[in-house]
């Protein structure tokens, strides 16, 4: 128990420090992404945690870092942009139509041969099926990609879910060259941004990267229709680069 402790404390502080960060560097989406992700751990680690001292001392970090998630996803909601050059998405929670189909279809044009996926969450089982979903979904579309690069993260404490991990990317990948495509896959300990890069000159900064999903059962509505299925909140930035 104590050894899950400090690994969650220890995970939790790494991920505010970045938000810190982040907000510091006016990158309010990422911030709020990663303040987000931060207080999930702080309250896992307030479950945790038995002494009432430290209970109220993990409520008040967490009632602080909350009241600054709450202000960035105000300003974020409210900035007003050029349309022409960028687009917000504000998607609220258990929100439906907004598949992949929506919110890439129109960007994965002719011109597009070449897409970077950037997001350390393709580990499990239901993030690798969304990724797969994303390439069905490129497959699909009138872009001629011939390449995709996927930057992504592995567990470091489960070599179980590494090795799982990398076995089903690499059935991925072989699937795709029936379609010419190329996957290109690296792994990055520190990678926390979760963006995906058009060569076309568009880039989609999704808060939660294509996890934006809430898990369904195997026969509920949504399950192979995406824009059906519930969302999480999560905020999107589609812009021209």
């Amino acid at each position: 128990m104590a050894d899950k402790l400090s690994g969650v404390q220890s995970s939790a502080a790494s991920v505010l420090k970045r938000a810190v960060e982040l907000d510091n560097d006016k990158r309010y989406s990422d911030a709020l992404v990663c303040y987000q992700e931060g207080l999930d751990l702080l309250l896992q680690v307030m479950k945790i945690v038995n002494e009432e001292k430290k209970k109220q001392y993990y409520r008040e970090k967490i009632s602080n870092y909350m009241a600054r998630a709450e202000k960035l996803k105000e300003m974020i909601f409210h900035t007003k942009a050029n349309i022409d050059e960028v687009t917000h998405i504000y998607i609220k929670d258990d929100d439906t139509g907004f598949g992949y189909e929506k919110i890439f279809g129109k960007y994965l044009t002719m011109s597009v041969t070449e897409v970077i996926v950037e997001d350390p969450y393709i580990r499990n089982h239901h993030q690798i099926l969304n990724f797969l979903r994303f390439c069905e979904t490129i497959i699909k579309s009138e872009a001629k990609v011939k390449v995709i690069k996927l930057i992504t993260s592995y567990d470091q404490n489960d070599s179980n879910i590494k090795e799982d991990q990398q076995k089903k990317l690499g059935l991925i990948k072989e699937n795709l060259k029936k379609y010419s495509i190329e996957l290109e896959i690296s792994f990055s300990e520190t990678l926390h941004d979760r963006e995906i890069t058009l060569n076309n000159g568009w880039k989609i900064k999704i808060g939660r990267g294509l996890n934006y999903f809430k898990k369904v059962g195997k026969f509920d509505i949504g399950t192979y229709d995406y824009d059906l299925r519930s969302c999480l909140e999560t905020i999107i930035d589609i812009y021209k680069m």
